[in-house]
């Protein structure tokens, strides 16, 4: 399972880019260009009070939440945003007794090339102590400007003094698809924005699981991008023709295809939603589950079915304004009413139901022995049989213990006699933990005669 966390900025968007370059003199905002565009795209009438109104940014406040005026460097911000772009060292962080302790280093950052490790405390920024502050306060300190250093002391394990640092600080790129082989030969794809490159990120990810027999694609939180992206995205399920409709002003209802794609994603899929789960995201989810190419889990997503269009002065500002709604191919609403997910759960146990029920599918033909629950994290397991076994052709994959919602947790058997094996799983297993424990049907009794059924049954760890 991917431990990796960062806050993230949701950002609420589903994008086409007009980008039409008007004329506006260098001083004053293109307040005449901004009524007319708003007069002729606007989603709906806008009344001529709102028009009337003497700067771009009041008469924006008059339109939709999503419809904003941005200068150059608000809107280079929003794009960045999108695009998973951040000037900082490149560190995730959590609250430590003596500071900011740091959870993970982000490869080929700042960070990671003046050589910060997972589990250093940063004590000081700059000769600030970070002690009792929160990771929300430290960052200002610590990100900044581009090409701009800050000072860290760093505190370290088996080390006799603190390490003071320089770092200068860079623009990271984040990846917008993340992936991981989870227990089961199932794949897990994250998906943190409808971005220029998340089809080629999908891409690359679903080749990463080649052999994965499912999957479980994860929207949580992502708040949008492109609706470019989410064409494109929509054409890695098998059997998805279209993406979305749209209805713009005055104009009739319009179906966009989906971008097929030539790397498709294999069996059954399940969609993790919540309720941060919006815009791009929601093109998706309504439209997967409306084509039935994906079971979706977890809460009703956002509610915001509006597209938006982006059109540029030669000042850099940028009018960011709504010009249509989006529906699902056949014309299912999603603004204001988000989707609805098949299976609904409890905050943060989207992945693990999603993987217990595709795991479970795959075990159909097995029988469920009853559950394990508060076993110690030290738990050996005992498989006890009626007959006396021929356990020198025990293989390695004979016995399997799976982390729901994670990863298959390497085991050794031990012989105890004829008919007994102790399954040793070779590391402790997570307090709080879940796990399946499955018995393949491959084992055979001193006459040669084959194990009809497997089995599997639930662990709970305290």
């Amino acid at each position: 399972m991917l431990r990796y966390q960062m806050q993230r900025f949701i950002m609420l968007v589903a994008i086409l880019f007009v980008m039409l370059p008007l004329t506006t003199s260098a001083s004053a905002e293109p307040i005449n260009e901004i009524r007319q565009l708003i007069k002729e795209y606007y989603i709906d009438d806008v009344p001529e009070s709102v028009l009337s109104r003497s700067t771009a940014k009041e008469i924006t406040n008059g339109l939709d939440p999503h419809s904003v005026y941005m200068t150059k460097q608000e809107y280079e911000a929003f794009i960045n945003g999108i695009e998973q772009r951040i000037v900082g060292i490149g560190v995730v962080l959590e609250e430590s007794d003596i500071g900011i302790k740091v959870i993970s280093v982000i490869k080929d950052g700042p960070a990671s090339k003046a050589g910060i490790l997972p589990g250093d405390i940063i004590t000081h920024v700059g000769g600030t102590s970070l002690k009792g502050k929160s990771v929300q306060a430290a960052i200002p300190l610590i990100s900044g400007k581009e090409n701009t250093n800050v000072s860290l002391t760093i505190e370290r394990e088996k080390t006799d003094r603190p390490i003071n640092m320089t770092i200068r600080r860079a623009e990271i790129h984040l990846p917008t698809v993340e992936s991981d082989m989870l227990g089961g030969n199932i794949g897990y794809i994250r998906l943190n924005s409808f971005a220029t490159d998340s089809s080629k990120e999908m891409e690359n990810a679903i080749q990463s699981l080649s052999g994965a027999e499912a999957f479980i694609v994860d929207i949580r939180n992502n708040g949008g991008g492109y609706i470019t992206a989410a064409q494109e995205i929509a054409g890695f399920f098998p059997g998805v023709e279209q993406a979305f409709q749209l209805r713009e002003k005055n104009k009739n209802p319009a179906i966009y295809p989906a971008v097929h794609q030539k790397q498709q994603i294999t069996g059954p899929v399940s969609l993790l939603v919540n309720e941060y789960s919006a815009s791009a995201s929601e093109m998706l989810a309504v439209n997967l589950k409306e084509q039935k190419a994906a079971k979706l889990y977890g809460a009703n997503t956002y509610g915001k079915g509006t597209m938006q269009s982006m059109y540029a002065f030669n000042d850099g500002s940028v009018l960011k304004m709504t010009t249509a709604r989006f529906y699902s191919p056949k014309g299912i609403a999603v603004d204001k009413i988000g989707v609805l997910p098949d299976v609904k759960t409890k905050k943060n146990d989207e992945l693990t139901t999603a993987h217990y029920d595709l795991l479970l599918a795959s075990l159909k033909d097995y029988q469920a022995f009853p559950s394990l629950t508060n076993v110690e994290t030290t738990k050996k397991f005992t498989v006890s049989m009626t007959k006396e076994m021929e356990w020198r052709h025990l293989g390695n994959k004979s016995v399997q213990l799976l982390e729901v919602g994670g990863k298959e947790s390497s085991v050794r058997i031990a012989v105890k006699d004829g008919k007994t094996i102790e399954v040793i799983p070779e590391a402790p297993l997570l307090s709080g933990g879940k796990y399946v424990l499955i018995i393949h049907p491959v084992w055979k009794d001193k006459k040669g005669n084959g194990v009809k059924k497997g089995i599997y049954l639930d662990v709970t760890v305290k």
